[in-house]
């Protein structure tokens, strides 16, 4: 049994942008606001229009609170966009901050606690949000990404961070979080780093379903 629901944000001139949308047991949108957990799929799922829908449950935050909208016991509203075929999510970072923005206002979830995550792609996508827009997200957790490690600087300081990645990754280097942990430190930003050794690429898994990181993206890394 499904518990998601299809969002859709229209745009005239750039096109639109679906995605996966959870919200709690009993969710009373007029007299409460929620943390919401963004989440950015891999290149693996990419669509366009609902379509091709299916594909963002494939992994991690949709996957979860798709099959039980309750998962650990946490009332949190989910956001989980679909990027068109073709692209990647840094190609439209303006649509789909405006996405996030109209999901969170349509569903009414807090804007002040936002929290994104991303795996691979959407690794690259999670690190691109907070740095493009700082100290918008609360907290984020890039799962085997990376950026562009010199944009960190000290106006995001107010995202914490927690980054996964596989030492053994052979589809995106090891090194590509690591140099964005490194500059993130060197700055005086608040980040933690969990490294595996044996998981090959697909370290997801491991952080969603045996660390405590979905609490911390529900609570701003305040657990």
């Amino acid at each position: 049994m499904k518990h998601d629901t299809i969002f859709t944000k229209a745009e005239p001139m750039i096109g639109s942008l679906s995605g996966i949308v959870t919200t709690p047991s009993d969710h009373d949108p007029e007299n409460e606001r929620l943390p919401v957990i963004v989440f950015l799929h891999g290149a693996g799922e990419n669509g366009n229009g609902t379509a091709h829908i299916d594909r963002v449950r494939a992994h991690g935050i949709p996957k979860y609170f798709g099959a039980d909208a309750d998962h650990r016991g946490l009332r949190v509203i989910t956001v989980s966009p679909q990027c068109p075929e073709e692209l990647i999510w840094d190609n439209i970072t303006l649509q789909l901050k405006d996405y996030i923005d109209a999901a969170v206002a349509h569903f009414k979830g807090d804007p002040a606690r936002v929290a994104v995550t991303g795996i691979s792609m959407g690794g690259f996508g999670t690190w691109n949000l907070v740095l493009t827009y700082p100290s918008v997200f609360w907290c984020a957790a890039p799962i085997c990404g990376g950026g562009v490690c010199w944009r960190f600087n000290e106006r995001h300081r107010g995202t914490k961070l927690w980054v996964f990645h596989s030492v053994d990754d052979d589809s995106v280097p090891y090194e590509c979080s690591a140099l964005m942990v490194r500059r993130v430190s060197e700055r005086g930003g608040d980040v933690e780093f969990t490294s595996y050794t044996h998981e090959g690429h697909g370290c997801w898994d491991r952080a969603y379903e045996e660390t405590d990181l979905i609490e911390w993206l529900a609570k701003g890394g305040n657990i």
